[in-house]
């Protein structure tokens, strides 16, 4: 038998409810009163009775016995009652017949092993919660006890049913009664203890507070009664009696089969509040107050064991709540530990214990409103060094050190954070009049050698330092830390272990990204491409040309490519400046009609960029260039640490017929692991070895740099060439290819196609 909605169950039990409550006002005298009740009692019965032997002929194990145990109670209650009918009534106050009592004392007999059972079946206190606030074993305990004296008192205003038969089981002896009344009292305890501590997330726990609400329904009912007929409250039988019409009833719904678990059942459990905990303890203590109000109001005096009884309950409810309250405290407090060891966590960095990029950006910010403050950046050099001979945890132990090192050198209003990797920042609040004297207290700080696994290791660090814009210009979190970075990465630039503080070009931070942002892939206003020819030696013959990127400010300056480049790179958006200065070359180039190579300059970054090399393959595509024309030059803003990744990626392009060159190579990072490591086809040697003062020192250079060149099979190009001294130089060293002023200046291509054709031909 499948499981009932809420609301037809709500329904029945409203409409039943109402018709006992009907039935007991006798509207058509007592005997048919007498009677209805009976029919109803044996209707609630033997649905609860079919329910359950419905429902156990499909379910196994505990799950049929505790049905079949408690059907079993319910069909003794119902034939012993239907003796009690059948025999000498209620109303001449005899007693019922043996078989009848022994039938009422089976009751608990069988509901006990039922009720235990079903908690069974259910794992209702044995899974261990999720979410769930658990009560205290001594609160549990105390529920149960307050619970076990209401039913003690309510029994003893009706005089443990010694003084009726009316209450079961109707055996005329104080002895079975009274028996019989502490056998219903142990029983509702052990069910609003169980109840307390059963399993909101057990698909059970409605079955269980079905039957327990049943059975304690049913034995309240019987102590009701017995209490009415002491008082001689009449009709009083029949307004106890509703109990056992209800009972059952709960009991019947306690036999369906449960709804299947939802998914999300056990969140709502953790999201809501489990009313029946909350509402259970006081249930009984709140029945005694109305039921004393009662006795009070009828005129009928209360004796002393009952005075005494509910001096304790009061006593001991009074004790539940404090231990209730302190167990809520205690346990606040730990939420609120937890609560703030979360958010430690969250805005601390797990290894050194020091504010994250997280915190302290939200620090930043709030010292960008003030608008007084200094902004340090902090890179370990050569790091990664420690890792590789040291192991990670060698790395670790250092960065902890680090941390602890620059403390000392931070006020406590200041903050000093780790923000990835190797990296820290320092936020100074306040003006700093000597930003070098600030710097140099800090590699001061780390001078002195750190102990690592037994071995000394030095720490050196490049240092950018960023001041507010005195212009007013608004600026958020990242872009201080942008600049920042800018200009450690400029200090290390110039040789590692430096402080560098950065000084901004007016104005083009903001507007050349902003330009290119908005022009959404296409070129931004003031933007062009200029083309300077790579000729052979000694004929001056072009075989290439260099696209090189030029723009205009809008207020009509012309910014120097270094700068806007690097603005881009700062701005993350250096991938979309090269593919714009791809996608121009390739189309211009094609449209012009030169039959030469193309020469791109990418940054650094790019390399082991997938999208890179799709882009580099889609203008090739797009505009019908042979890829054995193409020829990227690689240009560093940064140095390439990992080469594996970029020598990959070289390769690749090699795959696809596309040259790739080294550009300026003897100035910035370029060295000569570059050329060992990646697959290059052209170097092109840097401007600043071609205009020496000394002829034959830079003639002995460039022989050195060519031979090794052309050992490794490499193209040399020379950059720079300004006159035709510097030309005989190159070739003489044995270099046949060059560019320079001296062979032409960059100019826009149709400047430069007829040109470069005529030659070329």
């Amino acid at each position: 038998m499948a499981a009932i909605g809420n609301r037809p169950r709500l329904t029945l039990f409203v409409l039943v409810t109402v018709l006992a409550v009907i039935n007991a006002l006798a509207l058509w005298g007592h005997q048919a009163a007498v009677r209805g009740e009976a029919i109803l009692q044996l209707s609630t019965g033997m649905g609860a009775v079919i329910c359950g032997l419905v429902v156990a002929r499909r379910v196994r194990g505990a799950s049929r016995w505790w049905r079949l145990l408690y059907v079993s109670a319910m069909v003794c209650w119902l034939i012993g009652q239907m003796l009690w009918w059948a025999g000498s009534g209620r109303a001449d106050g005899g007693v019922a017949s043996a078989a009848g009592v022994v039938l009422y004392l089976l009751l608990p007999v069988f509901a006990l092993p039922a009720v235990i059972l079903l908690v069974h079946a259910g794992g209702g206190v044995t899974g261990r919660r999720a979410g769930t606030l658990r009560h205290s074993l001594v609160t549990n305990v105390l529920d149960g006890v307050v619970a076990g004296i209401s039913f003690l008192i309510l029994a003893a205003m009706g005089g443990f049913g010694t003084r009726s038969t009316a209450s079961l089981p109707r055996s005329g002896n104080p002895d079975v009664e009274m028996a019989f009344a502490l056998a219903e009292l142990l029983l509702v305890a052990a069910a609003v203890v169980i109840a307390m501590i059963y399993d909101p997330r057990s698909p059970s726990r409605a079955n269980y507070f079905f039957l327990a609400g049943g059975l304690v329904i049913m034995a309240a009912s019987d102590r009701i009664i017995a209490y009415f007929i002491s008082v001689g409250v009449d009709g009083g039988e029949l307004w106890g009696g509703i109990g056992f019409v209800v009972g059952p009833l709960l009991i019947a719904y306690a036999m369906l089969e449960p709804p299947p678990p939802q998914e999300d059942a056990d969140d709502g459990h953790r999201a809501g509040i489990d009313w029946a905990q909350l509402v259970l303890p006081y249930v009984g203590f709140l029945g005694i107050a109305v039921m004393f109000a009662f006795h009070v109001l009828i005129g009928q005096p209360l004796n002393a064991f009952v005075v005494a009884a509910t001096v304790l309950m009061v006593l001991l409810m009074t004790v539940r709540q404090v231990v209730a309250m302190r167990a809520q405290h205690l346990l606040t407090e730990r939420l609120y530990r937890a609560q703030r060891r979360l958010g430690y966590q969250v805005h601390h960095d797990a290894l050194t214990g020091l504010p994250n990029r997280l915190l302290f950006a939200q620090r930043l910010d709030q010292a960008v409103r003030r608008g007084h403050f200094v902004l340090i950046f902090v890179d370990l050099d050569d790091f990664k060094e420690v890792n590789d001979r040291f192991g990670h945890a060698a790395g670790d132990e250092l960065l902890c050190a680090v941390g602890e090192r620059l403390k000392g050198c931070v006020a406590d209003t200041d903050t000093l954070a780790r923000i990835g990797g190797d990296e820290f920042a320092i936020l100074i609040n306040g003006d700093v009049d000597q930003l070098d004297v600030v710097a140099d207290r800090l590699r001061v700080a780390l001078r002195d050698p750190f102990a690592v696994h037994g071995s000394s290791v030095r720490v050196r660090a490049s240092i950018g330092l960023v001041t507010p814009e005195s212009d007013g210009t608004l600026q958020t979190s990242d872009d201080l830390l942008r600049q920042a970075d800018i200009s450690m990465y400029a200090g290390k630039r110039l040789g590692k272990d430096t402080a560098v503080v950065y000084q901004p070009a007016s104005g083009v931070q903001i507007d050349f990204p902003t330009a290119l942002r908005l022009a959404d892939g296409r070129a931004p206003a003031g933007f062009r491409l200029v083309y300077q020819v790579v000729v052979r030696l000694p004929e001056g013959t072009p075989v290439a040309v260099e696209a090189l990127a030029r723009w205009t400010a809008p207020n009509g300056i012309e910014i120097a490519p270094e700068t806007f480049v690097a603005v881009a790179e700062a701005a993350g958006l250096g991938a979309d400046l090269d593919a714009l200065v791809l996608e121009l070359a390739c189309r211009e180039v094609r449209e012009a009609g030169l039959d030469v190579d193309i020469h791109v300059n990418v940054g650094a970054a790019r390399l082991g960029n997938p999208g890179f090399e799709r882009d580099v393959r889609d203008a090739l595509a797009r505009h019908r260039i042979p890829t054995g024309r193409l020829v990227m030059e690689i240009t560093e803003t940064v140095p390439i640490v990992d080469l594996a990744d970029p020598a990959a990626q070289i390769k690749r392009l090699n795959a696809l017929g596309v040259k790739v060159a080294l550009d300026d190579f003897g100035a910035g990072y370029n060295s000569l692991t570059y050329l060992h490591g990646l697959p290059v086809q052209i170097v092109k040697v840097d401007r600043s070895l071609v205009v020496g003062a000394d002829s034959d020192r830079d003639l002995a250079l460039y022989r050195s740099v060519v031979g090794l060149c052309d050992a490794l099979g490499l193209q040399v190009i020379a950059e720079g060439v300004e006159s035709a001294a510097q030309a005989e130089t190159v070739y003489n060293a044995g270099c046949r290819l060059a560019q320079g002023h001296l062979f032409g200046c960059p100019v826009p291509i149709s400047q430069l196609g007829a040109g470069v054709v005529a030659r070329g031909g």
